[in-house]
């Protein structure tokens, strides 16, 4: 299937970020660490601001071509647009140092950044990012670009239900972005290297959400 012109701008996007990011992690690893990938300069920007454009493309889709659609379809749409709110939310602290909040004594005592947010709680010794956001998420990824695809095409019940709760199924070629990202990544030698992927994910998944293999679920005119 052919890209479109949108699709061929985010993945020449996609290959700047990650060239640039192999560069710098070569040749200035500190500035990575310290500027580029650290809290709240470009990458975590970046991140937070892909992420909440997936969840405003979601509620611009709930608030105009619901008409007709299926309370399923319109619950899916709904959950997506407040998952991805929340990962742009975490992202940032939920703008804590942005406007000088100051962290309450919960998330002092519990947070391994002392910041508002859940993905760096400390439970007993374990971090919550460790098993949520790193494991599970990873392990949901996986079967999501890989698994979903493959039962979408080939099973019946899979399709009918990721039509009826409105899931972006992936095209492979978003799938082939997904572990050319990953490749690249890896490859970068400077510890904070994995910002970048949060980077890259959160621009893959919004190409996702703009242009699934179901896109006739997200036309005016299409009942679910």
């Amino acid at each position: 299937m052919a890209l479109n012109k949108t699709e061929k701008l985010g993945y020449a996007l996609l290959g700047i970020i990650l060239i640039y990011s192999l560069y710098l992690g070569f040749t200035n690893p500190d500035y990575f660490n310290n500027t580029y990938a650290a809290e709240d300069h470009t990458v975590e920007n970046g991140t937070a601001f892909m992420l909440l454009c997936i969840s405003l493309l979601c509620l611009v889709r709930l608030f105009t071509i619901s008409k007709g659609k299926s309370i399923t379809w319109k619950l899916g749409v709904l959950l997506f647009a407040i998952v991805f709110f929340f990962g742009a939310g975490e992202e940032i602290s939920w703008g804590q140092r942005i406007f000088g909040i100051e962290s309450g004594e919960y998330f002092l005592q519990h947070n391994a950044q002392k910041e508002t947010n859940l993905h760096n709680l400390v439970v007993g010794d374990t971090k919550i990012n460790k098993i949520i956001f790193s494991q599970l998420l990873m392990i949901g990824m996986v079967v999501y670009l890989l698994a979903v695809p493959l039962m979408y095409r080939k099973m019946g019940w899979v399709k009918n239900l990721a039509d009826k709760f409105a899931v972006p199924v992936v095209k492979w070629h978003q799938t082939i972005a997904f572990i050319a990202a990953t490749v690249a990544v890896a490859l970068i030698p400077a510890d904070r290297k994995w910002e970048v992927y949060e980077l890259a994910f959160g621009l893959i998944f919004f190409l996702i959400f703009l242009y699934p293999l179901n896109g006739y679920l997200f036309k005016k005119g299409q009942f679910n």
